[in-house]
């Protein structure tokens, strides 16, 4: 009886004191503030699993999107649960997402010019396609600075690549594409890019452009092409993210949870993730001389490599004092440790920067938070005491008198030694690491560039030749005018099915001709790894620089690893090569010749119905010949 009453007690209580606060929270809340209820997200590129025909990329050409290294959150699952039937109660929430499967005959990890024409190419060849993306942004350094093309014979670019060029070419016959300056002027400058003049008229193609203008080429690409994008979305690198059936993968997730299911993967990123997370065996680092028998692996340190007249102790002449900042070991017999291989150094990084001198496009150089004036000393010295003036960085000019600025001279914008330590590298760490050394660059190049144009210690004339530069204000709107990607250089290398080496470049050797998917340019080019002290001295230790005398081929047997570890994988990035050979390989038009042909071999081994080992090479070569692809010269 008492327990009866004491329930209907309590319910009355209990009711009278819900109701009670509901009016007062809705009578003291002004209905102008209430924050509407939030409306379900639309669906980012989603498709139905069922692998509808490609559907436009939702996502228009962007303004400038902030960088990465701002670490946004998480964009919701691609596509949302469709939303619940109305719950009882007004406050209650919808249902969260549900992770989802998404399946396409080829499913592409990246955001670099090698996924763009991969896409491109498996849509042209009729079959459904998905590029999975990390980032925001498309289009990879392309899109990030670096403008000037990175080829040494425009005759080795076909296909796709040379379809990019040419829509440079066609954006800057309008007249609205030159504020600055105009096309004439620009063409009287008589620019010779690497792959020949800056503007071929003759040829129609274009070999400089502004970031903004390779950005908007892509993604207008995209769009016209409805190709299927699915952004900020990172592949979730844990040992269960890949499921294999035998050696045929069939999907991978990302870190919210969604899957991506396939026939054909493609890793076309800078880092080689997917490849990591699919167990396919890879190599960071430098090989010894010995085990490819190349003049130029392992550690390298060469007399005209140093620093001259530089002191390297904190206190100057006392050893006891320490070593000054940028130097990252001692070495006591470079005769003994010359051509060793080691498995953590790379060679450095740095950002392209799109600077000018004109007065109203111009953001001067700050002063970054935290700024350490010892992270400079090694320029201080180098100018007081090696009487160095420079450059500092290349001034090559961009359209509307802008530059493409890389690194130039012993002390410039690579921040040597930054992007490994004694057990690890960028291309090993996890992505909250991985973070911290974006960051690590970005503050320590801002820095560079403000001591070079504000730093008491900076001769007067220096510091008036670089503070009359300035980031360009119309490049990177909405990410503080600063590129969206750091200059990866080189990450990850796969061990594939064969593996490219120095004298596949200096000497290339016959393959057999319905192997071949591509054609390289480029010189050996090694950025310095680290900086070493000899007997007291300062040098730069893995610096190579190499010429070439023609171009090179590229197997497809470089681009896929043996049929015993995975047959539906092509890494056209990240792929397989030596450290010293990657170095005239890693560059953007070679990497979007290597995207298309890998989409080709896809696309056929689905066709026929094979693993990609075992794809008709005689048919792969008729369709690259059909698609401009060149492959020999």
């Amino acid at each position: 009886m008492w327990t009866s009453s004491r329930n209907t007690i309590f319910n009355f209580l209990f009711t009278l004191c819900v109701v009670s606060s509901f009016i007062i929270i809705v009578s003291s809340a002004p209905a102008e503030r209430r924050a509407p209820a939030p409306a379900p997200v639309p669906a980012p590129e989603a498709a139905p699993e069922a692998a509808p025909e490609p559907v436009p990329n939702p996502i228009p050409a962007p303004e400038p999107i902030p960088s990465p290294e701002a670490a946004p959150e998480p964009e919701p699952s691609p596509e949302p649960e469709p939303a619940p039937e109305p719950a009882p109660k007004p406050a209650a929430k919808p249902a969260a997402n549900t992770p989802k499967t998404y399946s396409y005959d080829v499913v592409i990890y990246g955001n670099t010019v090698a996924a763009l024409a991969a896409a491109i190419q498996t849509l042209r060849m009729k079959k459904t396609v998905a590029i999975v993306c990390p980032g925001s942004t498309i289009g990879g350094l392309t899109a990030s600075g670096l403008g000037w093309t990175d080829a040494k014979d425009g005759r080795s670019i076909g296909g796709i690549a040379r379809e990019f060029y040419s829509k440079v070419y066609n954006h800057y016959l309008k007249t609205g594409a030159w504020k600055y300056e105009t096309r004439d002027n620009y063409i009287g400058r008589r620019i010779g890019a690497q792959p020949g003049p800056a503007i071929d008229v003759g040829k129609k193609v274009q070999w400089t452009f502004e970031p903004k203008v390779a950005e908007y080429v892509w993604e207008q690409w995209v769009k016209d092409g409805k190709i299927l994008i699915y952004r900020n979305q990172q592949i979730d690198r844990s040992p269960k993210s890949v499921k294999y059936s035998g050696t045929n993968i069939q999907s991978f997730k990302t870190l919210d949870g969604t899957t991506f299911a396939g026939k054909m993967f493609i890793d076309a990123g800078y880092e080689g993730d997917l490849m990591e997370s699919a167990g396919i065996p890879f190599r960071t680092g430098r090989e010894s001389r010995t085990d490819y028998n190349e003049g130029a692996a392992g550690v390298y340190v060469n007399s005209k490599n140093r620093l001259t007249n530089i002191d390297p102790y904190n206190k100057k002449g006392d050893p006891s004092s320490g070593l000054i900042g940028g130097i990252q070991r001692v070495i006591k017999d470079p005769v003994a440790v010359s051509g060793e291989g080691d498995p953590y150094r790379l060679q450095s990084y740095n950002y392209r920067l799109a600077l000018t001198k004109m007065p109203d496009n111009k953001v001067p150089f700050v002063k970054p938070a935290g700024y350490n004036e010892t992270d400079y000393e090694i320029l201080f010295r180098y100018i007081e005491e090696g009487g160095y003036r420079g450059p500092f960085f290349t001034s090559q000019l961009m359209p509307n008198l802008k530059t493409d600025s890389n690194a130039q001279g012993q002390v410039s914008t690579d921040l040597i030694g930054g992007n490994f330590d004694d057990d690890s590298n960028y291309a090993l760490d996890s992505y909250a690491q991985r973070a911290a050394t974006v960051k690590k660059h970005k503050l320590w190049t801002q820095g560079f560039l403000w001591t070079l144009a504000n730093h008491p210690r900076i001769p007067e004339s220096v510091r008036n030749d670089y503070s009359a530069w300035g980031l360009a204000k119309d490049e990177f709107v909405k990410n503080g005018n600063w590129p969206y990607e750091m200059y990866i250089r080189e990450a990850r290398r796969m061990y594939g099915a064969y593996t490219m080496a120095q004298s596949n470049v200096q000497k290339p050797v016959a393959f057999e001709k319905d192997s071949i998917i591509g054609m390289g340019s480029y010189f050996l080019d090694v950025h310095t790894v680290e900086r070493v002290l000899v007997d007291g001295k300062i040098y730069d230790e893995g610096w190579v620089h190499i010429t070439t005398s023609r171009p090179f081929p590229i197997p497809l047997n470089s681009i896929i690893t043996n049929s015993s570890i995975a047959t539906n994988f092509l890494n056209p990035v990240t792929m397989s090569a030596t450290h010293v050979a990657y170095s005239a390989i890693r560059m953007e038009p070679c990497y979007m010749v290597m995207g298309q042909s890998a989409a080709t071999a896809a696309v056929l081994a689905i066709e026929q119905g094979v693993s990609i080992q075992n794809v008709d090479r005689a048919k792969l070569t008729a369709r690259l010949n059909a698609d401009k692809q060149v492959l020999t010269l």
